[in-house]
């Protein structure tokens, strides 16, 4: 599918509230760094998750003045800082949604874990909002498929943020082009569950909360300044490999090879922060007190047990569902007490956007 395709041209004018759930997701292979219009420089795979979601609900009425009406409401706050970003994005993408001229919107949207601390919020955010917008599409206009639609999300969520296109489905995710996967596209994610060895359903994610507050410097600034990065073809050119090699860790269970790519990937973005121009260090010392320590109880358990990070300074750790009691005592006994008020959140894969509403 091409950009045009996601045009829709319906005029129509309706009342209607829809609400749906998104979750957060890990990538294993990185996204950082993207040329125009949100396109990545890389293709990247990640896992949905199941239990770090946004929940947002979008009421729609026709319009009372000249201009729609946007409000958005974040944990019952209606100025929140983030409104002004949710009312660029939809003036942004008005020319997918011909009928968003018609309404006045009414957002209401809230996490159930830390915003803008590197645990996706945006990815959670953007594709709960996007699948709300497609949903009243499809409610009001001419049915098309049912990928059509899950593309569609995908696309549009894309736009606000390059990860959520990855919330849509899941369990696993893949976006951008990449000559191993059939089917993939720049412009939105596809789901790429199937032919995975067994080891890998219902993996476990828990995410140790080292530092709940928002990041000093945003991952749009991240992504910007890869372009001028010494680094960066060399780091797109090992994504490339690196989503070839996942396909086929995917395919054997070979958790060796797994972690190896998971930590490599997860260390590699945060070098590439440290040789920015300028540089900036999202890690705290707790982050790499709790991988030294993940590396030390692997060494001595030889459990599967691995870590991975996005922009931000918590912790994910990644292990199968056969250890996972072993694995979240040692959490608990262990790890828990370089977490902010002793915090952290077991989750694992899950499916995707949900409407509830």
């Amino acid at each position: 599918m091409i950009e045009q395709d996601f045009v829709c041209t319906d005029d129509f004018v309706s009342n209607g509230i829809v609400k749906w759930n998104s979750p957060s997701n890990i990538a294993i292979v990185k996204y950082w760094g993207k040329k125009e219009n949100q396109i990545p420089q890389n293709p990247s795979i990640s896992f949905t998750l199941s239990k770090c979601y946004t929940t947002t609900s979008v009421e729609f009425k026709p319009k009372k003045n000249k201009d729609s009406d946007i409000i958005f409401e974040f944990e019952n706050e209606i100025n929140h800082p983030f409104g002004q970003k949710i009312r660029l994005f939809i003036s942004s993408i008005e020319k997918y949604f011909k009928f968003l001229n018609n309404h006045d919107i009414h957002i209401k949207s809230t996490n159930n874990f830390p915003h803008s601390s590197g645990i996706a919020s945006s990815a959670s955010a953007m594709s709960a909002l996007s699948s709300c917008l497609v949903d009243f599409e499809y409610l009001n206009s001419n049915k098309k498929s049912s990928l059509y639609y899950i593309n569609k999300k995908s696309f549009i969520a894309r736009l606000g943020s390059g990860s959520a296109s990855r919330s849509i489905e899941g369990p696993i995710s893949l976006w951008g082009i990449s000559d191993s996967y059939k089917g993939s596209s720049d412009l939105y994610a596809i789901n790429i569950s199937e032919e995975v060895n067994k080891i890998f359903h219902n993996y476990q994610n828990t995410i140790l909360i080292i530092d709940p507050g928002v990041k000093k410097i945003s991952s749009s600034i991240g992504h910007k300044l890869m372009n001028e990065n010494p680094f960066s073809k060399t780091r797109f050119d090992i994504a490339t490999r690196n989503i070839s090699l996942l396909k086929d860790v995917f395919k054997s269970g070979n958790l060796d090879e797994f972690i190896n790519l998971t930590e490599s990937e997860a260390l590699m973005i945060h070098s590439l922060m440290l040789s920015s121009n300028p540089y900036f260090i999202l890690m705290k010392p707790n982050t790499l007190e709790v991988i030294n320590r993940v590396l030390e109880y692997r060494r001595e358990t030889k459990l599967p047990l691995c870590f991975t990070l996005d922009a931000g300074s918590n912790v994910h750790l990644l292990y199968p569902f056969s250890i996972k009691q072993t694995i979240q005592k040692f959490i608990e006994d262990d790890l828990s007490l370089f977490c902010k008020s002793n915090k952290y959140i077991h989750d694992c894969l899950g499916k995707g956007s949900e409407k509830l509403l």
